[in-house]
């Protein structure tokens, strides 16, 4: 086993502790910054727009977000401590592995298409809505006297076919 493997492998982080994302995806970066005897979390929201290193130590990924209309681009280390977590906003649909063409692009030309999958909050609404539907009988009938009050009657399978 080679020395520089053996340090390499010591500074990764754990596989379950390693973000799972891709170049287009628009992420949130949590990362840890130290003023003086402080520290805080800055929240860095943008793009990535490339990604090098692989998934070894010295990994790296790069965001860019615009702020005030400037163009800003940082490079994160995948496996730095400082890095607490990255969240992925949104997956974007992209034919390339290095986005630098975005760069020279502005306004609405500049944004990466979302792809067409479910997130967890949609799926969440839809069970909820199939739930509710679900639990209303869709055989019952409201029917008006001429009193004007409303009642509601169960209609039975053979009565529909007649109606």
């Amino acid at each position: 086993m080679n020395i520089l493997d053996e340090i390499d492998r010591s500074q990764m982080k754990p596989k379950d502790q390693v973000p799972q994302f891709n170049v287009g995806d628009t992420v949130r970066v949590h990362f840890r910054i130290v003023e003086g005897d402080k520290e805080r979390v800055q929240i860095f929201e943008g793009v990535v727009i490339g990604r090098k290193g692989g998934e070894g130590a010295q990994a790296r990924f790069t965001v860019r977000r615009l702020s005030y209309n400037e163009g800003v681009e940082r490079v994160f280390p995948l496996h730095s401590p400082r890095v607490e977590k990255v969240e992925v906003i949104r997956e974007g649909k992209v034919r390339r592995a290095k986005l630098h063409y975005l760069r020279e692009l502005s306004g609405k030309a500049a944004r990466v298409p979302a792809k067409g999958r479910s997130t967890a909050k949609k799926a969440a609404v839809v069970a909820v809505a199939e739930e509710v539907s679900s639990s209303e009988p869709e055989n019952e009938v409201e029917t008006t006297d001429a009193e004007g009050t409303e009642t509601t009657s169960v209609v039975e399978e053979t009565d529909k076919a007649t109606e």
